[in-house]
């Protein structure tokens, strides 16, 4: 392909000649929707649309010169790889939350000239940095354009799918007990009102699930909160009848999605209305009225949904015997089909990372109150592996053959719970230094989940614990050690994160949070290894004499063999071994009644103590 007449060069030019049009020099495209998604609806997919970059995190800066992707080190062979040809330059950054972007604007940008976002995307908080850096360049901030919707031809709409109830029993907690809790919050923060954008917030806030964003079970919606009732905004006819009255009887009302920023422009003077800045959009803060007063604190919701109830727990729990169960079924079938292929049989077919999506996906579909996919299964294979957000295409792929490892990266959605797991796999013999950087990680993922700390401790105070045997051979990787997971909700939640982020009070582990464990070891161009599991904060018994009044320990959420034939036994002292033999004595205990056949002999030999 000629790169100078390729779609994406068409479509920066012609944003470029909206952007003179507008007498606007430079645009910023964050990675975001109007609820601050993670996951975003396809509407607002601006950045990967204009760039051709498919990373799930990543900012776009486009001048009438120059155009920019800021990207961390989960994106960066993905990225040079997308934007070839494209004219697009990668700035590599030190994490997603780097403000990097706003630096180099305001480095850039001559004084007296003007950037646009659209403030209907970008978060308060966000707003009022980029805001605070331009000012100081002597740079103009435009936020009422969207000049991506001048140049998008055919952009989709609103998605339509319907919205639906999360019930009893898996839903314990009823709605009305939750917006009591809402209530209580707001009287702390003397608030007569609470707008809540983020769509994990709604659902859990009212017990509703959908399906508007890939992989999460939530929907487009924003909710505003006053002392007796609360008001729903969210696309026509997304709820039905009998969904309405239902929550009509819990003085939740229904309106039209478009009408949010209407009802925040019409609140009585005098009030005050709680948000949260990072977690409302720039453009729906401006539309409140002038004489309401705004209290910015974190939103209620988030630090309790972070907390899960002994119900929900119990129900984890099941979900993640359902789901060990199918990663059991799936590694059995697919090791079979490995070793007919090896020994000839042309039956097996090519097995590829494709395959293992396929075979992996159709096994959670088979479990009892799935729902789908928590996020896209990442297969990679050597090289592949050394991507941490990989994703296998049927342009890209590899087949798995010959010696190496497997990375599977993998979760689902179901009633009571929200999985997430990584496991590495050897195909044929891996090397000593595969085995090797394989048992480090391993260390780095025992020694957190062993730890034990005081309730209360900043979740980032802990990152450095499953970082340190990597540490000891001069070996670093480029993501959070761990992150939250919701109930049924987002894959990815806060407030809670086991990472080298800035602490906040925020992130004070308390009973209840559940949170990853997944350190890596990543070789571009060889090889990756990630071993992740979920664990759950649990009360721990106080040493007598602490001066610590509570302590916190994980309890250990997920259920599925961690391979042993990767392992270096020199590099594992005596009460590490005990450790994975005792978890895989309890893997074994909770899986073998759901298993059976081919799988139930997989779960045996894989959970064998190791000497």
């Amino acid at each position: 392909m000629d790169t100078r007449t390729s779609t994406i060069r068409l479509r920066i030019d012609r944003l470029r000649e909206e952007l003179e049009r507008l007498g606007v020099h430079a645009l910023l495209v964050p990675s975001a929707d109007p609820h601050l998604s993670e996951y975003l609806p396809e509407r607002w997919q601006s950045r990967q649309w204009l760039s051709g970059f498919t990373g799930s995190m990543g900012t776009l800066v486009v001048t009438l010169e120059r155009a920019a992707v800021f990207a961390d080190s989960r994106y960066w062979v993905q990225a040079e790889a997308e934007l070839a040809g494209s004219g697009i330059e990668l700035v590599k950054i030190a994490t997603g939350t780097s403000p990097a972007h706003v630096e180099w604007l305001a480095t850039h940008m001559p004084a007296g000239q003007t950037v646009a976002v659209d403030g209907q995307v970008l978060g308060l908080a966000a707003a009022q940095a980029l805001q605070a850096a331009l000012d100081r360049a002597g740079v103009k901030l435009r936020t009422d354009l969207d000049p991506v919707e001048a140049v998008w031809e055919g952009r989709p709409g609103l998605p339509p799918q319907p919205v639906y109830e999360h019930r009893a029993p898996h839903a314990p907690v009823a709605r009305a007990a939750k917006l009591a809790q809402m209530r209580e919050a707001m009287a702390r923060h003397g608030a007569s009102h609470h707008f809540v954008s983020t769509v994990d917030d709604i659902a859990w806030i009212t017990n509703l699930r959908g399906s508007d964003v890939s992989y999460n079970p939530v929907f487009l919606a924003h909710l505003l909160i006053d002392g007796s009732g609360a008001t729903l905004f969210v696309g026509a006819g997304k709820v039905d009848a009998a969904l309405a009255a239902a929550l009509l009887t819990d003085g939740v009302r229904v309106a039209d999605y478009a009408q949010a920023g209407a009802a925040l422009g019409g609140l009585p003077a005098g009030s005050t209305l709680l948000v949260d800045p990072r977690r409302v959009t720039h453009g729906l803060r401006e539309r409140v009225a002038a004489g309401v007063r705004v209290v910015e604190a974190i939103n209620p919701s988030t630090l309790a949904k972070s907390r899960k109830t002994a119900d929900e727990a119990a129900h984890i729990r099941h979900a993640m015997e359902e789901d060990g169960a199918a990663m059991c079924e799936f590694y059995a079938a697919f090791e079979a089909r490995l070793a007919r292929q090896r020994a000839g049989d042309s039956s097996a077919g090519p097995i590829t990372e494709l395959t293992v999506d396929e075979m992996l996906s159709a096994e959670r579909a088979r479990r009892p109150a799935f729902v789908g996919l928590s996020f896209p299964v990442i297969a990679g294979f050597n090289a592949n592996g050394a991507m941490p957000h990989y994703r296998a295409t049927a342009e890209s792929h590899a087949t798995i053959e010959g010696n190496g490892l497997l990375l599977i990266d993998s979760g689902g959605q179901y009633l009571g719970g929200t999985t997430d797991i990584t496991r590495v796999w050897p195909i044929g013999e891996p090397s000593a230094a595969m085995k090797r950087d394989y048992t480090l990680v391993l260390k780095g993922t025992m020694n957190l989940s062993r730890t034990r700390f005081p309730r209360g401790t900043l979740s980032p105070m802990l990152d450095a614990l499953a970082r340190a045997p990597l540490w000891q051979e001069g070996i670093e990787f480029g993501h959070g050690t761990g992150h939250g997971v919701g109930y049924f909700l987002n894959v990815h939640e806060g407030p809670q994160s086991i990472s080298k982020a800035i602490p906040d009070a925020h992130m004070a582990m308390e009973p209840g949070m559940i949170t990853s464990i997944e350190p890596g070891v990543y070789r571009p161009g060889q090889w990756g290894v990630r071993i992740e599991n979920l664990v759950m904060n649990a009360p721990a018994a106080t040493p007598e004499g602490s001066t610590f009044a509570e302590m916190l320990e994980f309890e250990t959420l997920t259920l599925c063999p961690i391979d042993t034939r990767c392992i270096e036994r020199s590099l594992l002292r005596d009460d590490e071994v005990a450790w994975l033999n005792t978890y895989h004595a309890t893997v074994r205990e909770r899986l073998l009644p759901l298993v059976e056949g081919a799988a139930r002999q997989w779960l045996l030999d894989r959970t064998e103590p190791l000497a």
